[in-house]
C-alpha cells in the first residue's frame, strides 16, 4: 500500500542564499485552487525578482515559472511537493537576484531545493480521504442523527427541512462509512439509508 499522502498543518517558510540571490520559499495548506492563488496574492513580493509557485489539490495541480526560464522553477517546485509525499499544498518561492545567474539547472535545483526543504521541515498533518454521504430521517429522529453522527467524527454540511422529515448532507473519513450506515439503519429501524454523493 502507498505511504499517506500528507499535507500542513500551517503554513511554514524556509530560506536560503544561493550564490548571492536570496531565496525564499513559502507553503500553506489549501482546498482549492482559489485559495492558493490568494495565498500567492498575500505573499508575493513586487519588489523581487520572480515569485514562482506550484500547487496540488488531489489530481489537479499548476505550477508557474514568472519569467524564469521555462521549466526551471515552477515544475522543480510541483516536483518537491509531490516529493514529499504532500497534497493539498502551496509553495510560492521568491528570488531576489544577486548578480550571478545560476544557469538552467542551477535554477532548477535552486526553487526545487528551497521548496523541497521547506516542506521537509514543516509540520505535516496526514490527509484523510473524506466521504460525502447524504440520509433522510423523521423530525423525531433528527436530534437523535446529529448526534450519533458527531460521535463518528461526520461534519454536517447541510440540512434540509422538507414536509415529510429531514435530509442531512455530511462528510466523514471514507474509513466510517460502512460504521454509519449500519449505524443509521440500526436507529431508524431500516427506514433510512445512507447514499454516497459524488
Amino acid at each position: 500500500m502507498n505511504e499517506p499522502l500528507h499535507t500542513l498543518a500551517q503554513t511554514s517558510q524556509h530560506a536560503q542564499d544561493i550564490r548571492k540571490s536570496r531565496f525564499l520559499a513559502q507553503a500553506a495548506p489549501v482546498e482549492s485552487p482559489e485559495q492558493a492563488l490568494a495565498f500567492l496574492r498575500e505573499i508575493a513580493d513586487p519588489a523581487a525578482t520572480h515569485n514562482c509557485w506550484a500547487w496540488r489539490i488531489g489530481q489537479d495541480y499548476r505550477f508557474n515559472d514568472d519569467g524564469e526560464p521555462g521549466g526551471t522553477a515552477g515544475r522543480p517546485i510541483l516536483q518537491a511537493i509531490e516529493g514529499q509525499g504532500m497534497d493539498h499544498v502551496m509553495v510560492v518561492v521568491t528570488r531576489w537576484y544577486g548578480g550571478i545567474k545560476l544557469g538552467a539547472g542551477g535554477l532548477a535545483r535552486a526553487y526545487g531545493g528551497t521548496a523541497a526543504e521547506c516542506l521537509r521541515l514543516a509540520e505535516r498533518v496526514p490527509l484523510i480521504a473524506m466521504a460525502h454521504l447524504a440520509t433522510r430521517c423523521d423530525f423525531a429522529e433528527h436530534a437523535l442523527f446529529r448526534a450519533r453522527l458527531k460521535e463518528l467524527g461526520a461534519e454536517i454540511e447541510q440540512e434540509h427541512f422538507e414536509a415529510d422529515g429531514v435530509s442531512l448532507h455530511f462528510q466523514l473519513p471514507q474509513d466510517r462509512v460502512d460504521e454509519v450506515r449500519q449505524r443509521i439503519t440500526d436507529l431508524s429501524r431500516g427506514r433510512s439509508e445512507v447514499r454516497v454523493l459524488e
